[in-house]
């Protein structure tokens, strides 16, 4: 499938998120997702943006040399369009990371890409949305998110995690839902767990920028 991509934006920022956080990246935001997690803070990504063709979307990659580039959205795999853009910047030689919410199959996806697959939880109202059997497609170096809105979202995840055996499989982040849940509280329930396998992980972006930048 060569046809166009509908795309929201695309520009270099620094990632704020994943293991990756802290480095230079360009991210390339596909417009659409099925889900309407309660706290989504990229609703503007749910409609409009620009068609665009395979080739103009890698002009604009190679315009803005990061060799780091994230496919995001809304939801990057809702479009047939996103898995050839992960095949094409992997041929060019890119660092590829695609944040999937976890309810599109990850099956297929060339193993070099770096997936982080957000689990939602309870709180987000999309939970039975998850497809779990994208667990049995992830590689040990893949990343689950878990997006925590309330102590009662912390305690599933919690669970989950030791349900699925997650934090010995793969990376393991629990993260604040900005405005939700506040990092002093997240990192008292998480040491309250020595065990956890779980990195707390901050949105380093709504740091720098500020919760309600775009583009950034």
């Amino acid at each position: 499938m060569n046809g166009p991509l509908t795309v929201t934006e695309i520009y270099a920022s620094i990632q704020g998120e994943s293991s990756y956080a802290g480095f230079p990246c360009t991210f390339v935001r596909l417009t659409g997702c099925p889900l309407r997690c309660r706290w989504c803070d990229t609703a503007y990504a749910f409609k409009g943006g620009q068609s665009m063709s395979l080739a103009e979307v890698m002009a604009e990659v190679e315009r803005l040399a990061v060799p780091l580039v994230e496919l995001t959205g809304g939801e990057p795999l809702a479009q047939e369009g996103g898995r050839v853009l992960c095949d094409e910047l992997v041929a060019k030689g890119y660092k590829v990371l695609i944040e999937t919410s976890g309810s599109e199959s990850v099956a297929g996806l060339d193993p070099a890409v770096h997936i982080i697959m957000d689990l939602k939880c309870p709180d987000s109202g999309m939970t039975d949305h998850m497809l779990w059997s994208n667990l049995e497609h992830l590689k040990p170096t893949d990343e689950i998110k878990f997006v925590l809105a309330s102590r009662a979202d912390f305690d599933w995840a919690l669970m989950m995690t030791r349900e699925h055996h997650l934090d010995q499989r793969f990376n393991v982040l629990f993260s604040c839902a900005w405005g939700h849940v506040n990092p002093k509280d997240l990192a008292g329930w998480m040491i309250e767990h020595p065990g956890l396998g779980a990195r707390l992980q901050l949105q380093q972006h709504k740091y720098i920028w500020g919760p309600r930048a775009k583009g950034v």
